[in-house]
C-alpha cells in the first residue's frame, strides 16, 4: 500500500470433489493467473502439480478485505500447495516469503522486496526467503537472515534441510558510488558566479532555488550541474530512496544507489504523476525525488493544479494520497529547483532585444506562479544572458578553474555538521528546520538580528521568509565553520531570498 508492505497469510485447503483450483481473498487478475503458472513451475521442477487427485483445492490470500496484485504470491502459493499435498514437509514458521515463478521454475525480480524486508523484521520474522536477484536489496536491513534462491528446487531443498542456502550477507561496496566519477559541467560553463554561488549553497543545505533569467543564460545546464555536487546520501536515507523505487518497481539490478535522485519531469506531466496517485496509491515524481533534487524547467508551464500541489509537500516533506481503494503517506523530502524566463517569449526586461509580449500578457504569465509557492522557494536569483564579452567570461578565461573536489568537500563538511547537530532529530539539513527548534539551532548574533528584523520591517516580509533567511544564514555559518550565523551570513541570505527584480517589476 503506497511503498509499506502489509502482511498477507496464503493458506491451502483440499478437499474431495470434483477437480478445481480456486484462489479467493480479493485476488487480481495477475493473482488468479498465477494458479497456470505454479502448475507449469511444479511439473518441471520435477514434482505433481495440482491435479484431480488433489480434489477441490481453495487457496485463501488473508486478509480477504485487502486487494491483492501482482505476482509476488507464486512462491508461498506454490509451496502451500506442495505442503498440503504431503510432497514436502517443513515449517513455516517465523518465515515470510515472498516472489514471482517462471514456467521452468526459476525465480524472477519481484518489486517492494525491501519495504518486505523492513515488514519481516518489524513483525520479528527470523528468515525471508526472496528471488535470488532481490537478496542484495534486502540484505540491506540488519537483523534478519535474507535467503536468496534460484529456483523452486532450492528453495525446497532449503526448507526442507536437503541444502540449506547460506544468508545473504550485505556490504556496502555492492552498491554503486553515486556516480561521482563523471564529469564536471560546472568546470565548464563560463560566468555566472553569483547562480553558483547560490547553488553551492543550496546544496549544501538543502534549500530550494528558484532561477529567474531569459532563454539561454544557462538556467538548465546549471540546475543540471547540481546533482554533480551534491554530497552523496548516507546508508539510512539510501535506503529510504531505494524502497521507494523498490516499491515503483524501479530498482535496477537490485543495488543501492548512494547518488541523490534528480528527477526532470516534462512541464506536461499530469498531477497524479508529480504528486502520486492512481487507483492504487503509488509514488509520483515528488516522492521519486525524496532526499534528491526536482527540477521544474519551464516552471509557468506547468499546470496551475501540479504547482499549487506543491505547497503542502514543501512543508510537510510528506503528501497523504487518498483513493477509493485506500489512502498511502508517502514520503516527499525534496530540494525544489525550478527555472522560468521572465516573459513567453524571453526578452522582457533585455537591454538589447525587444520584447513582443504585451503588458498584460507578461502579468498573466507570472501570475501562473502564486504567492504562496514563490515563498516557499528560498533562494530566488537572476541568471543573466553570458556573451563572450562580458567582463565576468573574461575574468573566468583568466584565472583558474573552480576546483569541484574543493566545492564537494565544503559540501560535505557542512552537511556532516548538520547530521551532528540534528542527531536527536528526524531531519538531515538546514532546509528541514521547523518552527518549533529555529531558535534553538540557528542562533544569530545581535547584529545579524538587527539586520533581520530591519529587513522584515521595511519590506514586510512575511515569518515565512524571516525564517527562510536565518536558515539560510545558518547554512552560510555552516560553510564558514561558525556556530553563530553572523552579520555578512545574514547580508547574503537577504540577497537571495529577498530577489526585488524578479516580480516587482509590474507591480
Amino acid at each position: 500500500m503506497g511503498i509499506d508492505a502489509k502482511l498477507v497469510e496464503v493458506e491451502v485447503d483440499s478437499s474431495p470433489g470434483l477437480f478445481s483450483l480456486n484462489i479467493v481473498g480479493l485476488p487480481d487478475k495477475s493473482v488468479k493467473e498465477s494458479k497456470e503458472r505454479i502448475a507449469g513451475a511444479i511439473k518441471n521442477s520435477g514434482l505433481t502439480p495440482p491435479s484431480g487427485k488433489h480434489k477441490k483445492i481453495t487457496i485463501n490470500l488473508a486478509p480477504a478485505d485487502v486487494k491483492k496484485e501482482g505476482p509476488s504470491y507464486d512462491l508461498p502459493i506454490a509451496l502451500g500447495c506442495l505442503l498440503e499435498s504431503g510432497q514436502i514437509k517443513f515449517s513455516p514458521e517465523k518465515r515470510l516469503i515472498v516472489g514471482e515463478i517462471s514456467l521452468d521454475g526459476s525465480l524472477r525480480h519481484s518489486s517492494g522486496v525491501l519495504s518486505v524486508a523492513i515488514l519481516a523484521k518489524k513483525l520479528g520474522f527470523k528468515e525471508l526467503i526472496v528471488p535470488g536477484v532481490n537478496a542484495k536489496e534486502a540484505s540491506a536491513v540488519k537483523g534478519i537472515n535474507v535467503i536468496g534462491a534460484a529456483t523452486l528446487n532450492d528453495v525446497i531443498r532449503h526448507i526442507t534441510s536437503l541444502s540449506p542456502i547460506v544468508p545473504y550477507v550485505f556490504s556496502e561496496q555492492l552498491s554503486d558510488d553515486g556516480g561521482l566519477e563523471n564529469s564536471n559541467s560546472l568546470l565548464y560553463i563560463k560566468g555566472q558566479e553569483s547562480a553558483k554561488r547560490a547553488l553551492f549553497v543550496a546544496a549544501s543545505g538543502g534549500h530550494n532555488i528558484l532561477m529567474f533569467g531569459p532563454p539561454g543564460s544557462g538556467k538548465t545546464i546549471l540546475a543540471k550541474a547540481l546533482s554533480e555536487i551534491l554530497p552523496p546520501m548516507a546508508l539510512e536515507e539510501s535506503i529510504e530512496v531505494a524502497r521507494i523505487y523498490s516499491s515503483a518497481g524501479l530498482i535496477k539490478d537490485s543495488y543501492l544507489s548512494y547518488k541523490r535522485p534528480f528527477r526532470n519531469p516534462h512541464h506536461t506531466t499530469s498531477a497524479v504523476a508529480v504528486i502520486g496517485g492512481g487507483t492504487h496509491p503509488k509514488p509520483g515524481e515528488i516522492s521519486l525525488a525524496h532526499r534528491g533534487v526536482l527540477f521544474l524547467d519551464e516552471l509557468p508551464e506547468f499546470p496551475r493544479s501540479v504547482l499549487e500541489a506543491l505547497r503542502q509537500p514543501l512543508e510537510d516533506g510528506t503528501v497523504t494520497v487518498s483513493r477509493a481503494a485506500g489512502s498511502a503517506t508517502l514520503p516527499a523530502k525534496f530540494m525544489l529547483v525550478a527555472a522560468m524566463n521572465p516573459c513567453q517569449c524571453g526578452n522582457y526586461g533585455d537591454d538589447k532585444l525587444n520584447c513582443i509580449c504585451s503588458p498584460i500578457s507578461v502579468i498573466r504569465y507570472r501570475k501562473k506562479i502564486s504567492g504562496p509557492l514563490l515563498d516557499r522557494m528560498d533562494i530566488q536569483i537572476n541568471v543573466s544572458r553570458e556573451t563572450p564579452q562580458n567582463e565576468t567570461v573574461q575574468e573566468y578565461d583568466r584565472k583558474k578553474p573552480i576546483n569541484i573536489e574543493e566545492m564537494r568537500k565544503s559540501i560535505d563538511l557542512a552537511r556532516k555538521a548538520q547530521a551532528q547537530r540534528f542527531s536527536k532529530e528526524s531531519i538531515y539539513t538546514n532546509a528541514e528546520i521547523n518552527f518549533k527548534n529555529i531558535d534553538k539551532y540557528c542562533v544569530l548574533e545581535p547584529e545579524a538580528e538587527l539586520m533581520l528584523k530591519n529587513a522584515v520591517a521595511n519590506k514586510n516580509l512575511s515569518m515565512r521568509t524571516y525564517h527562510k533567511v536565518k536558515k539560510l544564514g545558518r547554512t552560510m555559518a555552516d560553510l564558514d565553520g561558525s556556530e553563530i550565523v553572523r552579520e555578512n551570513h545574514i547580508a547574503e541570505a537577504l540577497a537571495f531570498r529577498v530577489n526585488e527584480s524578479i516580480f516587482s517589476e509590474l507591480a
